[in-house]
């Protein structure tokens, strides 16, 4: 014990101060490495008014939308574009729920279990549930559908239909929440009486005129000075049509690392092996698939449509016959045509899609798309039943109507409609299989037949090699090493008359860039270098690129250097104006202002309140406006007015009837509020990103493809 007491007494201090380090150490590794510490990595890709979006779910949705786009492209591989457009979506999905959902919060809207209960089974059913449970005979919403769903959801081991299901409830749940928030918007347009009186007396009459115009033009832009002072404060007075975006510039010099004859001459020795296979193998589609860099393209093209650098020596050769190689860019290709039809250039068609989807199985969406065709083949209204019945939001609106060209764009899981408008017969109508579901297809008209060719295009890609590459390497890092600033890199490139190249506008998240295309570490090190910094060399798919940044311009009012065209215009012509007007000196007739300012007195007539655009002088609304201010009338004539073109003095002649019907005030309130309405639903989102605070800080985190 006495040891112990000992201890106690002699070491106490040093313990309490061993067990204080130790809780402190502990808190500062929390501060430190915690996650909220002050030295850990941060992972919000952005925010939107206080609520922010992790780096990982970003990717959980970026991914969740390639997956999507990939079944929908039947496994193809998503290129650079498809990419960029991908993570685009990704964001404005983000944005789009937070900001409505803080609108639904604000204003109390939500969806209760009872509501969505009641939309699926309730007396009046909601659109989706009618579209999806209908009686595939009938067409008609089959509440025993509707239930045995429910069965096979309770009967599924996997979960997955309980997933599906969730899935529905959650979307009607949202529309019916934007459907009440739209209904709250749209009940606040109104047309008052009033107004819609206004604007009809405003418009009964027309004004004809006599007028003196002189010309912004007719003072020469070399005798008025503008100065920066003076551009700045125009830019300043009209902000907002100066707000611009973040904005890089750069030019570039590319040193291209392309085949040289010898690579050209190794590639076009081994791709000679594949011609004697493409030229005897009865699967030619798959044979192409392994072997080519373009796809196959099990179809016909008009002859007309065909676009390759041989395609006069193609065309005419019999089926079964090759052509090449020749050279097409950076491939070599064989050219094996191996059929010939009469095909059309244009085809109009209808289309009925049934979708598989959750509570649509294969079966069923089958027999959907068999009884519609029934109805149809009996007199049924085809238009009437693609707005009821199909899938594809993008034709069911008009009818189900699409015009197709061979070459134009039509979505890849509907290629086996496209190829039945083509090769079917005018007025033929069928039900076609897709990976998607069915459609109920009918041809209304096919025009201009000429001969269509399917031709198989085995393509080899002529690489440089790398004795080829490393050359064009040491050129660009020996040009990157003597150039490393901007008035050297300028006169270098001029002294050796190197081509150099600009991109302009280049976005905080563009991972593409026209003519050098992946390129997120060039797009990266613009945003993150200083106006006339060199980059170093850049390694892309088959150059090496050495970069200038030649501008940076932040989110924001546009900077002088980047307007000054459009501004410096703005400010000469209100200084002309001014000029006019004070050699005009306040006249009191319109003959005194033509006197003064050595112009013709000219006339006009039919000028509307409601139209700005004039006949002879074109767009002038201050011009309209005047010509039927109470303060001048017909009695006198107007003070000067500072128009688009011109400083202009007019007077009235006479108000003559502009011959408009009587107002009928319930139609046109109601036309009124329509145009109002469907306005605020196109813009009403933008309007309501504007005002929402926005942070975008994806650029950091995505430094390379």
């Amino acid at each position: 014990m006495s040891v112990i007491q000992k201890i106690r007494d002699k070491y106490a201090v040093v313990i309490i101060v061993l067990i204080c380090l130790a809780i402190v150490s502990f808190l500062l590794q929390d501060v430190f490495f915690g996650n909220n510490s002050m030295f850990s990595q941060p992972t919000e890709v952005g925010e939107v008014n206080g609520e922010e979006l992790d780096y990982r779910e970003y990717q959980q949705r970026i991914e969740s939308m390639q997956e999507r786009m990939r079944q929908q492209m039947q496994g193809a591989s998503l290129d650079d574009q498809t990419q960029q457009y991908i993570r685009e979506q990704a964001w404005d999905q983000f944005l789009r729920e937070k900001i409505m959902q803080a609108q639904y919060d604000e204003l109390g809207i939500a969806v209760t279990e009872a509501e969505i209960t009641d939309q699926i089974y309730g007396k009046n059913p909601h659109p989706l549930v009618l579209q999806y449970f209908a009686d595939p005979q009938t067409g008609e919403f089959d509440r025993s559908v509707l239930q045995r769903v429910a069965e096979q959801v309770k009967q599924d081991p996997t979960g997955q239909m309980s997933q599906q299901i969730l899935a529905f409830d959650q979307m009607i749940a949202e529309y019916q929440r934007n459907q009440k928030y739209i209904t709250l918007v749209h009940q606040g347009i109104h047309y008052p009486k009033w107004l819609a009186e206004t604007e009809h007396a405003a418009n009964a009459q027309n004004a004809d005129i006599s007028y003196v115009q002189v010309p912004y033009a007719s003072i020469p832009d070399s005798t008025i000075k503008v100065t920066d002072a003076e551009l700045n404060k125009y830019i300043q007075e009209n902000k907002a049509l100066f707000q611009v975006e973040d904005n890089r510039k750069i030019e570039y010099v590319a040193f291209n690392a392309l085949a040289s004859a010898a690579d050209s001459a190794l590639a076009f020795e081994e791709f000679e092996k594949l011609k004697a296979e493409l030229d005897t193998t009865p699967d030619v589609a798959g044979f192409i698939k392994l072997n080519s860099e373009l796809p196959f393209y099990d179809g016909y093209a008009p002859r007309n449509t065909i676009q390759v650098p041989a395609k006069d020596s193609i065309i005419d050769l019999p089926a079964g016959k090759i052509y090449g190689p020749y050279q097409d860019n950076n491939l070599l290709v064989f050219a094996k045509v191996l059929d010939r039809k009469t095909l059309p250039d244009t085809v109009k068609i209808r289309e009925i899609l049934i979708a598989i989807q959750p509570g649509v199985s294969d079966s069923l969406a089958k027999k959907r798309a068999d009884s519609l065709e029934a109805v149809i083949r009996g007199g049924g209204d085809f238009a009437a039943l693609a707005l009821q019945f199909s899938d594809d939001p993008n034709s069911k609106q008009n009818g189900g109507e699409y015009t197709l060209t061979p070459n134009g764009y039509f979505a890849n899981e509907l290629q086996a409609v496209k190829d039945f408008a083509f090769e079917g017969n005018s007025g033929a109508l069928k039900v076609v299989k897709m990976p998607i579901g069915y459609a109920v297809v009918k041809i209304t008209e096919q025009k201009n037949f000429g001969p269509a060719l399917k031709i198989a295009y085995l393509a080899k890609r002529v690489d440089a090699s790398p004795a080829t590459s490393s050359e064009a390497l040491a050129l660009a890092n020996d040009f990157a090493s003597k150039n490393g600033d901007w008035k050297t890199f300028q006169k270098t490139v001029e002294e050796k008359g190197l081509d150099k190249r600009r991109q302009d506008n280049i976005g905080p998240m563009d991972f593409v860039l026209p003519g050098l295309g992946s390129a997120r570490e060039i797009v990266s090190w613009a945003y993150n270098a200083d106006k006339g910094d060199v980059s170093p060399v850049f390694t892309l798919e088959d150059k090496f690129v050495v970069a200038v940044l030649t501008g940076a311009r932040e989110a924001g009012t546009a900077p002088l250097d980047e307007v000054r065209p459009q501004v410096e215009a703005e400010v000469r012509k209100n200084k002309k104006a001014d000029q006019i007007i004070a050699k005009m000196k306040s006249p009191e007739t319109i003959e005194a202002a033509a006197s003064a300012t050595n112009q013709p007195v000219l006339t006009a007539e039919a000028i509307s309140f409601a139209s700005p655009f004039i006949p002879s002088l074109g767009f002038e609304p201050r011009v309209s406006g005047a010509a039927f201010n109470k303060a001048w009338g017909t009695a006198k004539s107007t003070a000067p007015i500072q128009g688009n073109s011109g400083v202009y003095v007019l007077k009235v002649s006479n108000y003559v009837p502009s011959g408009q019907p009587a107002l009928d005030y319930p139609q046109q309130s109601a036309a009124y509020v329509q145009n109002l309405r469907q306005a605020v639903d196109n813009r009403l989102f933008e309007a309501l990103k504007k005002k929402s605070d926005i942070k975008d800080n994806r650029a950091s985190f995505f430094t390379a493809n």
